[in-house]
């Protein structure tokens, strides 16, 4: 079984005095879960392991529930401190003020009870945080599988790793596509989309967003206008409520806009995004022609490299705190910018086959003067060399 780095920062953190709630948010079917049975495997403190997975939504009062058996066995057993883990905490209403007050009552009567909360739906779990919890938790973010994860724990080769991406779950239904495909669908897609963005948000056209996704997968590594978008679409909609409902696809780890690098802010906000999944897995399983088939077609399979690239910086750059961008100036473009806090640049092409050389590299290090220039797949970094780099090592 592998151990992702972020169990590293849970064991950290709860060792350390009670300061924070600890909150485990990711993308569905990244090993959440799993992480927490390997956190408690090895912890030396008593823990509550709960799910409210199948609790009724209105019943605010089990949570109270898991907090006073907690606070019951501390009290009968004379302990120190205690850890209590719920997992699926979103599924329940107005959930975050019951934690609050729950957390609030401890701290006042200096009871040690450490917290862990974890859920499916990051989207919901941001709403209850941002609303009662402000100043009181600290987030670990759960990314998509990289590259040497998939290698380390199911062989994956580079080509695999493209094409089927980073969903542990599925990886040993690779030899059967069919039977991956519908993994993908119903496991993946279909959960993503209902339960993790259409049950948080107010989407007035679901069907309008399902054709976004859809789009924006077949599109990926594309950069595309909104007006062209609507055009494809079979619901009315407008270019807000477009840019709106991406944006929500990005908060859910699934379907990203990159925005045009440029120095001024505004300009940036006006550009066509260029569409970029968070997983090779999700264009894959929607738009895919079947693995050897797409590895025979240079344009295509350009795309799904430029694509597995691009979705390993969105993966990372939220670890890191950095931002992700492209750039184009008439027919030059680079492909991807990286931005960290310092507003520091690294310019990133990617040679693929998915379009012929342009100078558009040379041309933004004139007029951008980025940190690093970064050339990937036929010179400079090997694909499988760049993919395992952790990305603030590039800053170096």
């Amino acid at each position: 079984m592998i151990t992702r780095q972020q169990l590293s920062t849970l064991k950290t953190r709860m060792e350390e005095p009670r300061r924070f709630i600890q909150v485990l948010a990711g993308p569905r079917q990244v090993g959440k879960t799993t992480l927490i049975k390997q956190f408690v495997q090895q912890t030396q403190t008593p823990v509550l392991s709960v799910s409210a997975d199948l609790v009724d939504p209105k019943d605010k009062e089990w949570i109270i529930l898991q907090w006073e058996t907690v606070r019951s066995k501390m009290r009968i057993h004379q302990l120190p401190e205690y850890i209590l883990i719920i997992d699926e905490i979103q599924r329940i209403e107005d959930w975050s003020a019951v934690v609050k007050r729950e957390w609030d009552a401890d701290t006042q009567q200096g009871i040690n009870i450490k917290v862990i909360i974890l859920g499916s739906s990051r989207l919901l779990l941001k709403d209850g945080l941002t609303e009662s919890l402000f100043g009181r938790f600290e987030l670990i973010k759960m990314t998509h599988w990289t590259f040497s994860e998939m290698r380390e724990a199911f062989n994956f080769t580079l080509d695999e790793y493209i094409y089927f991406g980073g969903y542990p779950g599925g990886a040993s239904l690779k030899n059967d596509e069919d039977r991956w495909q519908d993994y993908m669908q119903h496991a993946i897609i279909e959960p993503g989309i209902d339960k993790d963005v259409l049950m948080t948000k107010r989407i007035l056209k679901p069907a309008l967003m399902r054709q976004l996704f859809e789009i924006g997968c077949y599109y990926s590594a594309e950069e595309l206008s909104y007006t062209k978008v609507l055009g494809q679409l079979q619901d009315a909609g407008n270019v807000t409520t477009l840019s709106n409902y991406l944006y929500t696809l990005s908060e859910a780890n699934l379907l990203g806009g990159l925005q045009k690098y440029a120095a001024d802010k505004a300009r940036r906000y006006q550009s066509s995004p260029k569409f970029m999944v968070y997983n090779t897995a999700l264009m894959s399983a929607l738009h895919g022609k079947g693995f050897e088939q797409e590895r025979l077609s240079p344009q295509r399979w350009g795309r799904w490299v430029e694509s597995a690239v691009g979705a390993y910086l969105l993966n990372q750059a939220e670890l890191y705190g950095y931002n992700v961008y492209y750039w184009c100036d008439k027919n030059d473009e680079v492909d991807f910018i990286l931005e960290n806090r310092n507003k520091e640049t690294i310019a990133i092409e990617v040679k693929s086959g998915h379009r012929m050389d342009n100078q558009g590299i040379h041309i933004f290090k004139q007029k951008f003067s980025p940190l690093h220039t970064f050339v990937v797949g036929s010179s400079g970094f090997t694909l499988e060399e760049f993919l395992t780099i952790p990305l603030n090592r590039l800053w170096n």
